[in-house]
């Protein structure tokens, strides 16, 4: 056995080797083709983008076409630089600047040159192409937006840096890609492939036809058409209502997922990042660090989410059996927790049960409710753990899984959270009683509130949100399709939907109902901290409400955010009640409170917080690129006393 064994090895390795031999000679052609590199030129034709649509078929995103001057350094000879520079508009600075960028990153190399010339560029400099050796014009497709909206939801397509060409070795310098949006998350899909065309070239350097008669020759394959569950008309009247506002709306069909709206303010026209004039608005838009129009506020702002938390803090009271639909709680319009701790109430005051406290949103019943939750355990830690459990099953806390590059968690304390915020001595659910009322530790962002509302819509269930509604010839991912259970059970939905009902009919929303349809919201108002220039200063209130409509078969589930926007009804109650109406009826009936939106501003109010030099001189820091005074929103509630601020009984 061991005489045969050697021999045995030697021979399945040599014939290992010479198949191995025979493919990479004979059959794979391509380190012939990079050995041939000097007497081949590869050309790149590249195909249109994927088209978006909007759910309704409407065109959202088409293609232009744009040309570049690609440039392969070995064979640039001599030229007359002063007729070139002059033809294309640049200095024999640049030039210089330029070619010596394309040598860095291949002599032999084709490189951008100068990008995304127009027709009439193109048309010019083509005539006398032949006079300038190495340099010659690339066809690519970009954007041509057909609407001037919902910037944030498609991205923009930029060129290529030198990280991703070493990563992904599909690209190659001058390619684009899709950057944030769909355009970034749908990227493989939207981008096709490349066709390649091999031109033999002889020792001239001159080409004299097709590589093996194109026998290694690919056709370009267009990109995919994709489908967006937004709706367009939507979209367009969300960022109307939010003209001189800030904050973020995000609309949601409950029995889908599908983002219907995703809306952040202010925003911009997705025409400018588009051309010559790209870097330059990029430019000024990622130094406007006070509006922030490339910050998506819907998907990255967490704030505390306020009294639309109640709704949570009542269900999971529920579920645990801390309350039941009569317990009832006296109010005095306040809620004193604590020697010398008293949280303020708006609500009509006296006893209450779960339906009249929430369409008054008494922070009293929420609070003593909560506290009986966390103290059903006999041990703060454990009764928090539970509760932040529960609060999971909503997708609270986490990342949800929708299918856009960017977003935040949020913030869900658990018992750890608090054995770190106060080390050495014992907290109890008094300390940390201003998470019932949305005013703790948790933190929230638009699209995490609306997909709660949506979940409640559902009596307790959700699927995970997304934009994506159709790829043409492809399925979309099946975690889309996927049903979320809560851990509360569906007969706990119900009474709180009533409740919610009558916010419309009898509590703090009953001026912004829409005659047809049944809403069921909640307004919300949340205290609002920020550091400017590293000083802590305290700022008007957030103005948020969430709802859905109808009570019964929901169609649309929304949460609406307005940055110092004040109470819950002041604004984003409004915005939202016009929203649901021009989505379910495709018009709108409620035109006082239209006409209020359309024309109201915050402006001022963002101001009042600015000093007067900045307010003075911050467009033209913008404009010329230097960074503006920094605002960074704080998001760490004041402890443990929260004394809520809202006026109008959110």
């Amino acid at each position: 056995m061991r005489k045969v064994l050697l021999p045995t090895i030697i021979f399945i390795a040599t014939i290992l080797l010479v198949l191995r031999l025979f493919y990479l000679q004979v059959i794979d052609v391509t380190l012939k083709l990079k050995s041939d590199n000097n007497a081949i030129k590869i050309s790149y034709d590249y195909p249109e983008r994927g088209y978006i649509y909007d759910r309704n078929g409407k065109l959202l995103v088409a293609n232009q076409p744009s040309y570049d001057i690609m440039v392969i350094p070995k064979d640039v000879k001599t030229l007359d630089t002063i007729e070139f520079c002059s033809l294309l508009k640049i200095t024999k600075e640049e030039f210089i600047n330029k070619i010596a960028k394309a040598k860095v990153y291949s002599p032999r190399l084709p490189s951008v040159f100068l990008s995304q010339l127009n027709k009439k560029e193109y048309a010019a400099f083509q005539e006398i192409e032949r006079k300038f050796n190495g340099f010659y014009i690339q066809k690519r497709a970009l954007r041509d937006y057909q609407i001037a909206y919902g910037a944030n939801v498609f991205g923009f397509i930029t060129q290529v840096n030198d990280k991703i060409i070493e990563k992904n070795k599909y690209y190659n310098s001058g390619d684009l890609i899709g950057r944030q949006g769909v355009e970034e998350s749908y990227e493989d899909f939207l981008r096709g492939v490349k066709g390649v065309k091999y031109i033999q070239k002889d020792k001239y350097n001159r080409e004299i036809g097709s590589y093996k008669e194109g026998k290694f020759d690919t056709i370009a394959v267009q990109g995919k058409d994709i489908t967006l569950s937004i709706d367009a008309e939507l979209q367009k009247y969300g960022e109307e209502l939010m003209i001189n506002k800030r904050g973020g709306i995000v609309a949601i069909e409950p029995k889908t997922g599908e983002i219907l709206a995703l809306i952040t303010a202010p925003s911009y026209d997705p025409a400018i990042l588009v051309g010559r004039q790209r870097s330059k608005n990029y430019t000024m838009l990622y130094h406007d660090s006070i509006a922030k129009p490339l910050y998506d506020r819907g998907l990255l702002a967490e704030y505390t989410p306020g009294s639309p938390f109640k709704i949570l803090t009542g269900l999971v009271a529920l579920q645990e059996g801390a309350i039941d639909e009569t317990s009832t709680f006296f109010c005095r319009h306040g809620f004193s927790y604590a020697p010398g701790r008293f949280m303020k109430c708006h609500c009509h005051g006296g006893g209450l049960q779960l339906h009249r406290g929430i369409y008054e949103s008494c922070n009293t019943f929420f609070s003593s409710s909560y506290m009986k939750t966390i103290d059903k355990y006999g041990n703060p830690p454990k009764g928090v753990d539970v509760w932040s459990n529960h609060l999971k099953s909503f997708g609270l806390g986490q990342f949800m899984g929708y299918d856009l590059p960017t977003g935040k968690k949020g913030s869900l304390p658990t018992s750890k959270t608090y054995k770190k915020m106060y080390p050495g001595w014992g907290w109890s659910s008094k300390t940390i009683v201003s998470n019932a009322i949305g005013q703790g530790e948790v933190l929230m962002t638009p699209i995490q509130l609306a997909n709660m509302i949506a979940t409640v819509a559902n009596r307790g269930y959700y699927y995970t949100p997304h934009i994506i509604k159709k790829i043409k010839g492809s399925v979309i991912d099946k975690k889309f399709r996927t049903k979320h259970v809560t851990t509360v059970n569906k007969k706990y939905f119900e009474p709180m939907i009533s409740g919610l009902f009558d916010v419309y009919n009898l509590g703090t929303a009953h001026g912004l109902n829409v005659e047809g349809i049944e809403i069921c919201g909640k307004t919300g108002t949340a205290e609002n901290f920020a550091k400017i220039n590293g000083k802590r200063v305290k700022l008007q209130d957030h103005s948020i409400f969430v709802a859905f409509a109808p009570k019964d078969n929901p169609k649309i589930a929304i949460a609406v955010f307005v940055e110092n926007g004040y109470w819950g009804s002041r604004w984003a109650g409004p915005i939202t009640s016009l929203m649901i109406e021009k989505y379910i009826k495709k018009k709108i009936t409620r035109t006082d409170l239209e006409k209020r939106m359309l024309e109201g501003s915050l402006q001022a109010e963002y101001n009042k917080y600015l000093s007067k030099p900045i307010v003075d001189t911050l467009k033209s820091k913008i404009d010329s690129g230097v960074k503006a005074p920094t605002i960074k929103p704080e998001v760490k509630s004041e402890k443990p006393q929260i004394k809520q601020k809202d006026s109008q009984g959110n």
